[in-house]
């Protein structure tokens, strides 16, 4: 993985055990909760990640004393309701979860504060939490545009007001922001919710939190919220953070895709998390769901049921509004077509998650259709079911882990993968654990060592896909030439690279409509696509596409650096070399086959120089892999050197 992206092979099945961080939901709680607490409190399993961070640096600056203890336990020495730094600058990031209830605690604190955030932080509204705090005496004003942070914060003005009203239809966190900072105020109040409150289990995961820190709110169904004169926080000593359900969501959904039996642990259905039901709808789609007090595990369909398959539903997602954009990946493998209704908070979070989940699984063939408060996707139809994507993530973590999932359909590329960070910073590495890719053998070597022939007929011995990286080089070296591209001009001939319009049809190549099969086999274009490869940027352009012909049942792939750059995870490497003598004799007899004219004698300068090219390189020179065989071919039949890279594939454990 680059910063920049990760690209994901396809991925044949899914099945293990994966171990929870703690939730962000209800680390970012109890933080706050802890540190205007009476006494010290002990958090375990406190999720560590950017949003948490936020939180922690926040509660430092605020003078809060923060000690980190080992296995992600926290140990905060609260302050009574009295935050001790009057005048700070706080930034938050993208964080809501501390942006909310820290505006809120922080207006009723009695002190100068200035709340920031990256610039989608200050594309959030946060209006309907400002106007409610202000009916309260709060002194809130906007520092940018109205309704959006950032914030200025100043000491409250006495307000008797004893009921404040609040809309819940566009985001859950500013009634918890409220209902966090009212005990601060030392009376009775009332918040009273406009409209339908939107994701409820949010609120209930407050309600919760500030019951174990001694504050119990009256709730008149789901419009009225009291919290009574006199009610203060006081630690209760030690806290186990549950693991974040709507991270549970992901590997759950891999094991209703993948075949399962996939296990999460950290949580179990009686969790305080709504987006627990999750496993409910994957349940309703036919997956198979079982659990115990602090797991849940999911797996495909029975094949004897309605079919192996996954079926296409219709939900209102009020009460899982996070873990829901799981389903619309999930939909992807479904028969027929999945609606999420009653979504509209999606618009106001880390980015309008409509628009960007349907924009990026168009990429991927499905068919989206979208309005304010709802999503349908139409999975893709057909032999050739989801297409290789580069997916944009927008800086949001659940938008890049919702996507992995696509890896169980089609090779793909997350872009900004860091993103996870935000609650579930080694993500990528625990999907890899829990994963079976593809497998790859990749044959690597010399030029006219037979890297070509033996790959062929190893793939043709196993039935698998087979891909001639060296091709595709070939291929842009012949379209930069008749584009008129220098080929040591680097930007231009990347850009030839990335907009190739390349078709194989078996031993028939087109490029853009014309039949290049023997074309690209000429000399001169052998020493430019040599060339050509050295070039960084035309790498970086065709790294993607040599990965996407990873496809089931297996790969193949020939070229100078399949083993260490391409696919450095391939089951089976193997490195090809032979004297350049053999090697000059051999592609002088495939010339001479084919009409062409040819010198011994030429071709093997050619080859010295092109090895000492090749292997002098900067970018992937030419060289065995430590941990690829190596077989000169030099004496060796073609089929004597298929026959041994056979017996390599078959000493390999296959896994799952």
């Amino acid at each position: 993985m680059s910063g920049d992206f990760i690209d994901l092979p396809q991925v044949l099945t899914a099945q293990g055990r994966v171990r929870l961080p703690g939730s962000k939901s209800i680390s970012n709680r109890v933080l706050l909760l802890a540190a205007l607490a009476v006494g010290r409190t002990e958090l375990r399993e406190v999720l560590v990640s950017d949003d948490t961070a936020r939180m922690f640096d926040a509660l430092r600056t605020l003078g809060v004393a923060v000690e980190l203890l080992a296995d992600n336990a926290v140990a905060i020495t609260g302050c009574g309701g009295m935050l001790p730094v009057r005048q700070a600058d706080l930034f938050l990031g993208n964080a809501g979860t501390a942006f909310r209830p820290l505006t809120a605690v922080l207006a009723f604190s009695g002190g100068h504060y200035r709340l920031t955030g990256v610039p989608r932080m200050h594309e959030r509204p946060i209006a309907d939490l400002v106007d409610g705090l202000r009916q309260l005496g709060a002194d809130i004003s906007y520092l940018g545009v109205e309704g959006f942070p950032p914030l200025a914060i100043r000491p409250p003005a006495s307000c008797a007001l004893s009921t404040v009203r609040v809309r819940g239809d566009v985001s859950s966190q500013f009634l918890t922001g409220l209902l966090m900072a009212l005990p601060l105020r030392g009376v009775e109040t009332k918040v009273e919710v406009v409209g339908e409150l939107i994701s409820k289990p949010y609120v209930d995961i407050t309600l919760a939190s500030m019951a174990r820190f001694g504050v119990q709110v009256l709730r008149d169904s789901w419009r009225c919220f009291t919290v009574r004169a006199g009610s203060s926080y006081c630690s209760p000593g030690v806290v186990h953070v549950e693991g974040d359900a709507s991270s549970a969501s992901y590997f759950l959904a891999l094991g209703a895709i993948g075949g399962g039996p996939m296990r999460v642990e950290g949580v179990g259905l009686d969790s305080i998390q709504g987006d627990v039901r999750f496993a409910d709808a994957l349940a309703s789609m036919g997956a198979r769901i079982t659990s115990g007090a602090n797991w849940i595990e999911a797996s495909s369909p029975l094949p004897e049921g309605a079919g192996v398959r996954l079926q296409g539903v219709e939900l209102d997602c009020n009460h899982i509004p996070d873990a829901a954009m799981t389903l619309a990946t999930t939909a992807l493998f479904a028969e027929g077509p999945t609606t999420l209704t009653n979504i509209a908070s999606w618009r106001v979070k880390e980015t309008d998650r409509i628009a960007a989940m349907a924009t990026e699984l168009r990429k991927l063939g499905a068919v989206v259709e979208q309005g304010s408060d709802f999503i349908r996707v139409f999975p893709p139809v057909g032999v050739q079911g989801l297409r290789p994507a580069a997916i944009d993530t927008y800086d949001d973590h659940r938008i890049a882990m919702c996507f992995s999932l696509a890896a169980l359909g089609t090779p793909l590329r997350i872009n900004d993968p860091q993103t996870v960070a935000k609650t579930f910073p080694d993500y990528f590495a625990c999907f890899a654990k829990v994963t079976r890719a593809v497998p790859v053998i990749a044959i690597d070597g010399t030029s006219a060592s037979g890297k070509g022939t033996v790959a062929t007929r190893v793939a043709q011995a196993l039935g698998w896909h087979y891909l001639d990286s060296g091709a595709l080089y070939r291929l842009t070296a012949l379209a930069a030439c008749r584009a008129g591209i220098p080929w040591d001009d680097e930007a231009g001939v990347a850009a030839i690279a990335a907009g190739l319009d390349v078709e194989f049809a078996g031993a028939t190549i087109m490029l853009s409509g014309d039949e290049v099969s023997d074309a690209i086999r000429s000399e001169e274009i052998s020493a430019a696509a040599s060339r050509v490869a050295a070039l960084p940027a035309v790498r970086a352009a065709l790294l993607f596409r040599q990965r996407a012909f990873r496809r089931p049942p297996g790969l193949v792939a020939d070229g100078r650096d399949m083993g260490s750059v391409v696919f450095p995870d391939s089951a089976t490497k193997v490195f090809l070399t032979a004297s350049v003598e053999m090697r000059a004799a051999r592609r002088y007899k495939q010339l001479i086959e084919k009409g062409m004219a040819a010198s011994i004698a030429a071709l093997s300068l050619d080859l010295r120089e092109r090895d000492e090219r090749d292997s002098q390189r900067s970018v992937a020179p030419m060289q065995q892999g430590a941990d690829a065989e190596l077989l000169d071919t030099t004496s060796l039949t073609i089929e004597t050197a298929v026959a041994q890279v056979l017996d390599w594939v078959n000493k390999v454990p296959k896994r799952g």
